[in-house]
């Protein structure tokens, strides 16, 4: 009987995994309801890792692919947290982030505003909603302070 379970369980993390990409932290909660405990779940994610179909760099690349054009560092960075990657972890890929934010807040203004505020309500209006994104206070302040910078 347990092995059928080992197996069950293997079966559907691989059924998670064939899906899209998961943490191996966001992987472990997803199986929790199935095992028996967490030590069966880690030798799991162990094997699963050894053979390369987990990986968390990978999970990080994933979604920093999909979130990258319409979200800030910080936005990226938290939502890399709540999936329970490690800043250190992620450093790297959001330093590479970091050198474009500056031309993707500028397109997410644009697509959304696309032309500078006329009076204070606007502004900060404006400046609400890429914070909301994710993007730094120094680079809402760049996209705000005239279209042709």
């Amino acid at each position: 009987m347990p092995e059928r379970t080992v197996r069950s369980l293997e079966s559907r993390a691989l059924g998670l995994l064939a899906r899209r990409e998961y943490s191996r932290s966001e992987l472990s909660r997803r199986l929790a309801p199935h095992a028996e405990g967490p030590d069966e779940i880690n030798a799991l994610l162990d094997r699963l890792e050894s053979r390369r179909l987990l990986s968390d760099q990978r999970f990080t690349e994933s979604l920093i692919h999909r979130r990258a054009e319409r979200f800030g560092v910080a936005r990226v960075r938290q939502e890399l947290a709540q999936h329970g990657i490690s800043a250190e972890a992620a450093a790297a890929s959001l330093e590479v982030l970091r050198q474009t934010e500056f031309d993707r807040a500028r397109h997410v203004w644009a697509r959304r505003y696309g032309q500078l505020p006329t009076d204070a309500a606007e502004r900060v209006r404006q400046m609400r909603f890429l914070a909301a994104r994710g993007f730094s206070h120094d680079i809402i302040r760049r996209v705000l302070r005239s279209e042709d910078d």
